[in-house]
């Protein structure tokens, strides 16, 4: 195992990929964002999927309850009260654009939203409906990311990626401290893998402990496998899965030497074994989306049976629950307008590109 890497000097500019963030930085998260998020429960696990030997030990980290639906907004917290960021540009799948808008609104911050084609239309709805603008464009995740770059420089905002961010990543790992804190027994961290800053997170927290980290990705977009056993980052085309929050296609440059230097071992899983992790996981009462069932569909493949294990469930946000929200959300705005109606709003920038 290498040494833990040190943390961010304080006189460098924050979520600098020169400067990777190192254990202090997670731990400093989770003072800064203690206000913002819920810390979520380990629930107990499931009981041994047929054909396991006995032993199975396997704990529930139930991030589908964290406020906004799923664990991104522990990164999207830590970077905007970090920057004190009050224009906000990301590129996003859709939960951590949720997780910026629900922040925007408490802030009186104004957001955009990037999203590649094939976005979740309720997610979308969402992100609208708490008051974030988005913008679609073609493409995959890559063309995403480059157009949200774009409108952070065109418009002054300060751009808070999904994933790839030194802020972004301490926030995620606060994910593990609280792991680690309430099973300081577990033998194996399985954790869903996307951009990466959730493992990239998991990972920092781990340094300096035996803990497994095992990182979950889709069979169709295993973008930390295939550039791992190549040496340097590699770039895939546009990946399709039901876990459409883990369609990355090439790993992130503060997140990738981080996992390269600390995680144990990348299990692929297929859409099938997602879609029948999220079913076990509805059956006891979890209602998580297929890419908060990617963890526990590793879990089931990996098989280490014989240790306390822990497996991330990382979002709950299912049709249902979007829709739910949303129409919730837009109850509220309109009340709060009826209450409060302004008679010439000031025009902003952002509305020159939503």
């Amino acid at each position: 195992m290498t040494a833990a890497p040190a943390a961010s000097p304080a006189h460098v500019p924050a979520g600098s990929v020169h400067v990777p963030p190192g254990p202090a930085d997670v731990a400093a998260a989770a003072v800064r964002i203690a206000g913002q998020v819920r810390r979520t429960p380990l629930l107990p696990g499931l009981p041994a999927p047929e054909g396991r030997r006995a032993g199975w030990r396997l704990l529930l980290k139930a991030e589908h309850l964290q406020y906004g639906g799923s664990f991104k907004l522990r990164g999207a917290a830590n970077a905007v009260l970090a920057l004190g960021a009050r224009r906000i540009v990301t590129g996003s799948s859709g939960n951590h654009g949720i997780a910026l808008a629900r922040l925007a609104a408490s802030l009186g911050a104004e957001l955009t939203v990037v999203l590649a084609g094939g976005a979740h239309p309720a997610k979308t709805a969402l992100i609208r409906a708490l008051g974030g603008r988005t913008v679609g464009v073609p493409g995959g995740v890559a063309e995403r990311d480059a157009r949200a770059q774009e409108l952070a420089e065109e418009t002054g905002a300060v751009l808070v990626p999904s994933s790839d961010h030194a802020l972004v990543v301490a926030g995620q790992g606060t994910v593990g401290l609280e792991i680690l804190a309430d099973a300081p027994d577990a033998e194996t961290v399985y954790v869903p893998t996307g951009g990466g800053g959730l493992l990239a997170g998991v990972c920092l927290a781990a340094y300096g402990h035996p803990v497994r980290v095992v990182g979950v990705e889709p069979a169709g977009s295993a973008r930390y496998a295939r550039s791992l056993a190549a040496g340097h980052p590699v770039r895939l085309p546009p990946g399709d899965t039901v876990a459409d929050g883990l369609r990355g296609q090439q790993p992130g440059a503060v997140t990738y030497p981080i996992i390269r230097d600390r995680v144990d071992d990348l299990v692929a899983v297929s859409d099938a074994e997602i879609l029948a992790a999220a079913a076990l996981l509805r059956r006891r009462g979890f209602e998580a989306e297929p890419s908060g069932a990617v963890a526990l569909a590793g879990a089931i493949r990996a098989g280490r049976g014989t240790g306390r294990s822990v497996a991330v469930v990382s979002g709950g946000n299912t049709t249902a629950a979007l829709t739910a929200a949303a129409a919730a959300a837009t109850a509220s705005t309109a009340s709060a307008s009826r209450t409060h109606r302004t008679t010439h709003p000031t025009r902003s920038l952002f509305e020159e590109i939503s």
